[in-house]
């Protein structure tokens, strides 16, 4: 009847007002008497998906997954029915995947709340484990798709439903939060079973469950390395493709989460299991993956344990090269360029056979299809050069470098890949061959600037309005206040190359790079505001300090082709432009490391060119008060951070791994410090005595309370 649908709305509305109440309040003493409709709250959700009404129950469940981002404690008291509630609306299969992938997110935002309700979770074991093994459920949501076989792009999901993803995403972000303790006595209880299943999707979710928990389990997974070890290996053989797909995926992964102690302890059974499934010509999604997973186990592995598997494995990789196959060639050239770059010099008995075929790919790829090919032997061949060293390297490099030269004036389209593969290239030929790098950089200068100019597509909308690019995997989205910024990646991810490549050659030419040293630091100082992205703010803080080294020297040397007004008052007006701009970089930086960073480069640029402030002592006293008042407002936010987190051990649910986890985040906070000491090291070295009444006002208020036993 109409009477019912109306109140049936007024109880999700009330059950809305009643959330937006708790969000807004800051102390918890006035919730605490509405602690007492929790259970009408989870009767109105139940109502509704009894009564089929499941956007009305996704609604609710939006609502509940505030609070428990925002106030997780107000559920305490009603945790252990809360909990029945959601774990059972994620186990209902006869429910809508939206829905009780709602219910996931609640549970996992309520594991996650390590900064408001420490360790709530890990006291309710019984519902850590339902979630544990409803993830795991949701891992059988895959069919063995024909085109899966096929497809030419080892990240291609071709069969894989929509809880699947959040199978994998969940399992991953439950054993970071819960750490190894909780899940891997679960995961030993249930995956040795799943893996021996006689449905491939089962011992497929096993080792898919297996990759995902592992860096959450990390410490504890590193005392059973042979244990973990033979489980994967058992299913490497398996009759499924997709099952061996899985375990050579399980391999790679584990080398980077439990690198470098597996690699060590490992190595014979992993290489050569590796080894095997190449020769599986069958399949070659499995044989592309085998070289994917090459390439993470030598990404932490020394020249001593790869030595005796270098022979067998190269000629491996280049049997793959000559198949024909794009993507088992892609793989084949990431794989050799990460043995070479593990290799060093010991690569140079390789050289001379592999060199050709690199560059044969590199002429011969040119169509469409082939972009990531040609991008990856570009790689390729600029790793191997930089393994080889430059003397052997040196007859190749320049024809290498005429093709890429040809590539570069020639129109690409803005999505190639080997733009920013390229980009990569020529920095590393750079390292690889130093100054006699310099008659290529007119080339190389012009798309480099332009990539690290890029302008970033920002779209800004009210929350309430629809979200077109919500599964669009160019875009990512943050939400701030009232507003859902979506930012495209792409355009990021080329931006932050190029930068990063602008300091490796403003490191590596020094004064070769004067022509430019100007125009990349008006374009760096900026960025150091760059706030959609860390890696540009990072690569744009660490370059200021070399470009002024470069500047300087150049001046000192009175390179050819100096311009007559470049002296040393230009090199001082860029420190001078560094310094208007690096105190308040630093004291509006969100991430802590980034801090460490921008305090480091202080210190180069200090130690390099600090002896030119003197030219100006009234402008020098200016500089010198705002790094200090800068040192103190970051000790200032240290304290307080150190301050907010010792509030957490007085929580209920305060336990072990929270306190583990807790001194992880303090040792961030002993990072800055000592960035701090250092600069003060080096002002003292520089400034002598001038230094010292600064200083001594900055001891008393902020260094001596450091020393203060208690702290």
């Amino acid at each position: 009847s109409m009477g019912a649908e109306a109140v049936f709305d007024v109880r999700v509305a009330a059950l809305k007002a009643t959330t937006n109440f708790i969000l807004t309040q800051e102390s918890g003493n006035k919730c605490d008497k509405f602690q007492a409709l929790v259970p009408s709250m989870l009767e109105t959700l139940a109502a509704a998906l009894n009564q089929g009404k499941e956007l009305e129950a996704q609604e609710a469940l939006e609502a509940l997954i505030e609070v428990a981002d925002n106030n997780p404690r107000f559920l305490r008291r009603q945790l252990e029915s809360v909990l029945n509630t959601m774990v059972m609306v994620a186990e209902a299969e006869n429910l809508e995947d939206a829905t009780r992938n709602y219910a996931v997110e609640f549970l996992l935002t309520l594991a996650e709340a390590r900064e408001k309700a420490p360790g709530m979770l890990r006291k309710a074991p019984a519902f850590v484990q339902r979630l544990f093994q409803c993830l795991l459920g949701f891992l059988l949501d895959v069919e063995d798709d024909a085109a899966w076989h096929t497809v030419d792009d080892d990240d291609d999901e071709e069969g894989q439903g929509e809880r699947y993803d959040v199978g994998q995403e969940g399992l991953d972000r439950l054993a970071l939060a819960m750490g190894g303790k909780t899940i891997l006595p679960l995961a030993s209880q249930m995956l040795p079973l799943v893996l021996e299943d006689a449905d491939w999707k089962k011992r497929n979710a096993g080792l898919i469950a297996l990759s995902q928990i592992a860096e959450g389990c990390a410490k504890l997974m590193l005392t059973q390395l042979e244990a973990v070890t033979d489980l994967i290996l058992a299913r490497m053989g398996d009759p499924h493709p997709r099952v061996r797909w899985s375990a050579i995926h399980a391999v790679g992964q584990l080398c980077t989460d439990l690198g470098p102690d597996l690699q060590k302890s490992q190595h014979a059974r992993i290489l050569s299991a590796l080894l095997s499934v190449m020769d599986d010509h069958q399949h070659p999604r499995v044989q592309a993956h085998a070289s994917a997973a090459v390439v993470n186990f030598s990404e932490n592995c020394s020249t001593d344990i790869m030595r005796p598997y270098m022979d067998v494995l190269i000629s491996k990789l280049m049997v793959l090269l000559q198949s024909g196959r794009k993507l088992v060639m892609e793989g084949a050239l990431t794989a050799l360029a990460s043995v070479a770059d593990c290799a060093q010099l010991e690569f140079q008995k390789y050289y001379d056979a592999v060199m050709p075929f690199l560059k044969n790919i590199l002429v011969t790829a040119t169509d469409k299809t082939h972009r990531m090919l040609r991008a990856k032997s570009m790689e390729c061949i600029s790793l191997v050069g930089m393994a080889v060293g430059k003397e052997r390297f040196r007859s190749d490099a320049v024809e290498v470098m005429q093709v890429l030269v040809q590539l570069q004036n020639s129109p690409m389209e803005d999505d190639d890949p080997a733009v920013s593969y390229m980009l990569q290239a020529w920095a590393r030929l750079c390292k690889c061959l130093g100054k006699d790098f310099l008659p290529y950089l007119p080339t190389v200068m012009p798309p480099l600037l332009k990539s690290a100019g890029l302008k970033t597509d920002v779209l800004i909308k009210d929350l309430d309005e629809e979200n077109d690019n919500e599964d669009d995997d160019e875009w990512e989205t943050i939400e701030l206040g009232d507003k859902r910024i979506s930012i495209k990646t792409s355009v990021l991810e080329e931006k932050a190359t190029a930068c990063n490549m602008l300091y490796c050659y403003a490191d590596e030419l020094k004064e070769g790079f004067y022509p430019y040293v100007e125009e990349v630091m008006k374009m760096m100082v900026p960025l150091l505001k760059f706030y959609v992205h860390e890696e540009v703010r990072k690569a744009a803080v660490s370059a200021l300090p070399e470009l002024i080294n470069g500047a300087q020297l150049a001046v000192q040397q009175q390179i050819p082709g100096l311009a007559p007004n470049h002296d040393m008052n230009w090199v001082k007006s860029m420190v001078d432009y560094v310094l208007e701009s690096l105190p308040d970089a630093v004291r509006k930086e969100p991430e802590t490391e980034i801090v460490s960073a921008m305090l480091e480069a202080l210190n180069e640029l200090v130690t390099v060119a600090g002896h030119l402030m003197d030219m100006d002592p009234q402008m020098k006293a200016k500089q010198m008060d705002d790094l200090l008042t800068m040192f103190k407002e970051v000790l200032d936010k240290s304290f307080e951070r150190t301050a907010e987190r010792a509030q957490r051990q007085r929580t209920e649910d305060f336990d072990e791994e929270e306190l583990e986890a807790l001194q992880e985040e303090n040792e961030a906070e002993t990072d800055i410090f000592d960035q701090i000491a250092e600069c003060i090291g080096s002002f003292l070295k520089k400034f002598g005595p001038g230094f010292l009444p600064l200083l001594d006002q900055m001891m008393q208020t902020h260094i001596m309370p450091l020393l203060d036993a208690k702290r």
